[in-house]
Formats: C-alpha cells, sequence, structure tokens
C-alpha cells in the first residue's frame, strides 16, 4: 500500500539501526511522548534493533490513559440523568469503587459507544426528548472536532459536552519537570502536531534544552527520528525537527486552530493522572457557548480519587517505570481484568507491553 509499504522496508530498518549503532556513541534516554508510538516500538520490535546504550522511554501521551478517576466518575454521574456518548475505549476504564461506564451501562444507564462527536449529534436530533452528552476526551487532535460539532448543534437545546480535552505543550513541561527522571530528548507526536504544528513546542525546546524530532508513526519513522535525535545530542542541539513532513508543517493546521480558539478557552488547571494538577493544561467550553457545556448543565463539581492502590499507571505515564515494573502487570492487570487505564486503552503502554510481548 502506497505510504505504508514503504515505510516498513526491513531491509532500510536494518540500514537505519546500523547507522544508529555507529553513531550513539554515549548514552540516550529519549522519549515516545505519544500512546501511538509506543505501539509502534512495541509492534515492531523497534527496541531489538537499537543498541544496549539508546533507550525509550513511554510518555503520558495517550488521552485516555490521563484522564483521572474523578473524571470518570463525573461522567457515570451524567449518565444518570441522560444519554451518555463515549468513545469504546473509555467504557472499560476503571472508575473509583471498582466501576467503570460498561458496568454502569450493565446497570441500567444508556450509554452508547460513537466514532465521533457527530455522531452524538445525530443521537440528539434523532431524540429531542432526551439530554444528550458527549463525553469529549483527547488531545489537540480531536478538540476541532468537538468545536464543530458543537457549532452544528446550534439549532438543537439536548445535547451538551462533557469537555475533558487536555494540551500535549504543558504535558511536556510537567514531565520535563520531574525531578529524577533521565531524559534527554523526545519523540514528539505526530497527530497532535498536523494540528498545532511544529512551532508550539519551540518554546519548550529552547527553555529546557531537550531536542524534540516530530515523529510518523510507521517503524521507518520512528527510527529514522530516533537517529535525527541521536545526531543533535551529539551535535550539542536543541531544536524541533520534523521527520513526519508528508503531514506536519510549522504552523500547523489554521482552519483547526481557528475553530478551537472559537469554541473554547484554556482552564486555568487539571488533573493529570500520573502528574497531577497541570496549570493551562485543558480547554474548557467558551461563555459563548456555555448552553454546551456538560459542567453546567448539570452541575458537575469535580473530587480527584486516587488511583487503585496497586496501579502504577501514574509511574509508567511519567516515564518512572516500564510496564512490567508494575506489581500486577500480566498477572491481577490484564486486558481482560485491567486494574489500570494504561492497560485498557488502545494506546496504553501496558496494553503495548502485554500485546505485543512483555518485554516489548
Amino acid at each position: 500500500m502506497k505510504y505504508i509499504d514503504e515505510f516498513r522496508d526491513p531491509h532500510l530498518a536494518g540500514e537505519i539501526a546500523k547507522q544508529i549503532e555507529r553513531e550513539a556513541l554515549g548514552s540516550y534516554h529519549l522519549m515516545e511522548f505519544c500512546g501511538g508510538h509506543t505501539h509502534a516500538v512495541s509492534r515492531h520490535g523497534i527496541k531489538s534493533l537499537l543498541p544496549h546504550n539508546v533507550s525509550m522511554i513511554h510518555g503520558p501521551g495517550c488521552p485516555v490513559c490521563v484522564l483521572p478517576v474523578g473524571r470518570i466518575d463525573n461522567a457515570i454521574g451524567i449518565a444518570e440523568k441522560a444519554i451518555l456518548c463515549t468513545y469504546a475505549d473509555m467504557m472499560r476504564v476503571p472508575a473509583s469503587g471498582g466501576g467503570s461506564l460498561m458496568q454502569a451501562r450493565a446497570s441500567g444507564a444508556d450509554i452508547r459507544m460513537v466514532y465521533s462527536s457527530q455522531d452524538a449529534v445525530r443521537i440528539a436530533r434523532a431524540h429531542p426528548e432526551r439530554e444528550v452528552v458527549f463525553f469529549a476526551i483527547g488531545f489537540e487532535t480531536t478538540a476541532p472536532s468537538t468545536a464543530a460539532a458543537i457549532i452544528e448543534a446550534q439549532d438543537l437545546d439536548n445535547f451538551s459536552v462533557f469537555c475533558n480535552h487536555v494540551l500535549t505543550p504543558p504535558a511536556m513541561q510537567s514531565i520535563l519537570d520531574t525531578p529524577d527522571l533521565r531524559l534527554n530528548g523526545i519523540l514528539g507526536p505526530s497527530h497532535v502536531s498536523t494540528v498545532i504544528g511544529t512551532k508550539a513546542y519551540e518554546g519548550i525546546v529552547s527553555a529546557y534544552k531537550v531536542p524534540m524530532v516530530i515523529a510518523g508513526f510507521e517503524p521507518l519513522d520512528v527510527m529514522q527520528s530516533i537517529l535525527m535525535l541521536v545526531r543533535q545530542l551529539n551535535e550539542g542541539r536543541a531544536e524541533v525537527e520534523n521527520e513526519y513532513t508528508r503531514a506536519v508543517s510549522h504552523d500547523g493546521n489554521l482552519k483547526a486552530q481557528r475553530l478551537m480558539e472559537q469554541v473554547f478557552v484554556v482552564r486555568p488547571s487539571f488533573e493529570w493522572r500520573g502528574l497531577g494538577e497541570v496549570p493551562s493544561s485543558a480547554l474548557s467550553i467558551a461563555e459563548s457557548y456555555s448552553s454546551f457545556d456538560a459542567e453546567s448543565r448539570f452541575c458537575i463539581a469535580y473530587t480527584p480519587v486516587p488511583d487503585a492502590k496497586a496501579c502504577e499507571c501514574g509511574e509508567v505515564l511519567r516515564g518512572l517505570k516500564q510496564p512490567q515494573d508494575c506489581r500486577v502487570f500480566g498477572t491481577a492487570c490484564t486486558p481482560s481484568n485491567p486494574i489500570g487505564a494504561c492497560m485498557v486503552s488502545s494506546e496504553g503502554a501496558c496494553a503495548a507491553h502485554y500485546a505485543y510481548g512483555r518485554t516489548a
């Protein structure tokens, strides 16, 4: 398939691996920020192609994983009063008391899995007698589509959004401020960067002197990006470089950015699983669209709730531990019986390690 097969050429992968080994003369601790990259690294066996002095660290770039327990509890509360529309990944994420959206639906709540925010709008049109709430999650990648849905629903009075969109650059800054984290370079996210562009990271890279390469999701994308980071570190540079030039530009998608600016404002602070409260790291619905804000409509009060004691998802999301370092990984915590969100999500680090080899 064009634009896929050529980025999975095993011969080229081997050549890039040899080049990395030749040029990697020091010790390199590189974080793949995005959960999609974590799965690419595990699925394609990229760690096995790297020399021992180049190590990969998992980051918090999984929107399902970083949503705290209290927000899941809020969604379950909304589902007791309205039709709740959500992405499938959210259904099995543990809430407090061992509950989940899946269990709430089994108990009678009207919770519906959708593929897009527009699906939720269509459900609201089909059920004018019911309140319909879209459980919006995701980074800058999915925020524009939520904004578009709110604009599309201007003629509806039974549709609202429980907004949990989070922002990538503040999370990166929080990661870089983490004590005891050995981190030399970052593989920057792909899909997020198509929206916000490479310019969004320039201030962080300049302030922290940590190089970044925006990487595509295919194995050769990841390998080439690792080589580019090695070269930056060898040359003492700290810049934002773009390996994923076929999709990412410097300025990003300006139309998508304008949609976000029209419908959303930045929250003063937001809790992330593993990172705690991160200033200016999430979006809420602007005053001009407040009638679509489910938090106001249903008087939602957020209460922080700790993760299950046995779960070490927070440490994995901060890059302080590998999934296999968790004492319940692959034993008490499995995809069929997840204790933490990192084992549930299709982008979770624990799910990647479990699916593609426990030492991936």
